[in-house]
């Protein structure tokens, strides 16, 4: 039986389905915040937060976009898992509403206070996930419970970053507690994804060597990852934990080399996705070696290998994957696609590439500015998309997220 995809409403069309709010904000949010981050790391400008200005930059980064995205993928996901319209009209403008004020309050957190700051900005992920757990609850979809583990690791580390900024004046735990379950995330939800859109089009363009399906070996991946990233959150200076993630990363390359992504060059829609999960292992790698060698290998390195690399890859290669499959496009990268990548993967590789050489200003601010123009190339190239109907009646929202039925 068809499943209805919207609800009929008077509500615009950004409004019909939660990938279309919260893609559109996180990329205008992840664009101009790291355009305002330059002035004020040079001491240029100030914010009016609490937070110390690395404070701020990184909780936006993670707790801010990073937030939004999930909320936009899983607010899509979840219908096609559990057969239940979607979080539509009103109630998603509520939750894009308690995004915004979270913004504003870690912004303007000198003048509110920190308790106030933390409890506004908390309410988000905390209402995302409740309302995720209740869909999925509902709908009897026990298996997908488990992507909201991340999802509440993520809500808890943005709990825990403003006590810890607050008492310590610095996060610590936090930071990579909320990197790590970003990690978590796309171990999880890139694992399912990522060989099935590459099944899919080998199948369809380039017969031969299919991505090996999911089994034991990625569990163990999954799980081996989960325990180095909490060693890694908790106890980072420690040989063992550098052990633990140099081992997840050569499990995660192993299982990238399974997925056959070598064969698909000939579409960038596909082979960016490959290319963002490159950089789990790359990041895992990076932080075993900084536990193990501090002097020699600057943390910084690792940090912005899983953040900026394999968050920043991943999250936007699905934003424009998901637009133009749910609002009735081909699935083609095109220029504007080709140019937005290119932008990511290079802030990415400048950015790592500035952890190692600090001295060298000009390495951080051209990251900056590839990382600037990749997301607001999003909202320019694709932002229209979202603020529009389906171009084609008929076809339900749900297309791309269709694959995701299964994460058991």
């Amino acid at each position: 039986m068809a499943i209805p995809r919207t609800r009929p409403g008077n509500y615009p069309a950004i409004l019909s389905y939660g990938f279309r709010p919260f893609f559109l904000l996180g990329a205008l949010h992840a664009g101009v915040s790291i355009l305002f981050w330059l002035p004020v790391f040079y001491g240029l400008l100030d914010t009016a937060s609490s937070f110390a200005p690395v404070d701020w930059h990184i909780h936006e980064m993670l707790f801010g976009y990073l937030a939004a995205i999930v909320t936009g993928f899983l607010l899509t996901a979840i219908p096609n898992w559990t057969g239940r319209l979607p979080v539509q009209g009103a109630p998603l403008l509520g939750l894009a509403l308690l995004w915004l004020a979270g913004r504003l309050a870690v912004f303007f957190s000198v003048q509110i206070g920190w308790v106030a700051a933390a409890v506004i900005d908390s309410a988000f992920l905390l209402a995302v996930a409740a309302s995720a757990a209740t869909e999925i609850c509902v709908g009897r979809n026990w298996r997908n419970l488990k992507v909201l583990a991340p999802v509440s690791v993520l809500f808890a580390a943005n709990l825990l970053f403003h006590i810890e900024a607050h008492y310590q004046g610095l996060s610590d735990v936090s930071r990579r507690l909320g990197i790590g379950a970003a990690i978590l995330l796309i171990t999880i939800i890139g694992g399912r994804i990522i060989p099935s859109f590459t099944r899919n089009w080998l199948v369809r363009e380039n017969p031969g060597r299919l991505p090996v399906p999911f089994a034991r070996f990625d569990a163990v991946a999954i799980g081996l990852s989960a325990v180095a990233l909490v060693a890694w959150a908790f106890l980072p200076d420690r040989s063992g934990t550098g052990a633990m993630l140099i081992v997840a990363a050569l499990f995660n390359g192993a299982r990238l080399a399974r997925w056959a992504g070598d064969r698909t060059l000939r579409d960038p829609l596909v082979f960016i996705l490959h290319l963002a999960y490159a950089f789990v292992p790359i990041g895992l790698f990076l932080a075993g070696l900084a536990s193990i060698f501090p002097a020699d290998i600057p943390v910084a390195a690792a940090v912005h290998a899983l953040s900026a690399g394999a968050i920043g890859c991943m999250t936007l290669a699905v934003m424009v994957r998901a637009t133009l499959g749910h609002t009735g496009r081909e699935l083609h990268a095109g220029i504007d696609g080709c140019m937005v990548f290119g932008g990511v993967l290079l802030a990415a590789i400048l950015r790592i590439c500035a952890a190692f050489h600090p001295e060298q200003a000009i390495l951080m601010e051209a990251s900056a500015g590839s990382w600037a123009l990749a997301f607001l190339g999003y909202s320019a190239f694709f932002g229209g998309m979202l603020l529009r109907r389906r171009l084609r009646a008929g076809e339900g929202e749900g297309r791309m997220f269709g694959k995701l039925r299964s994460t058991g």
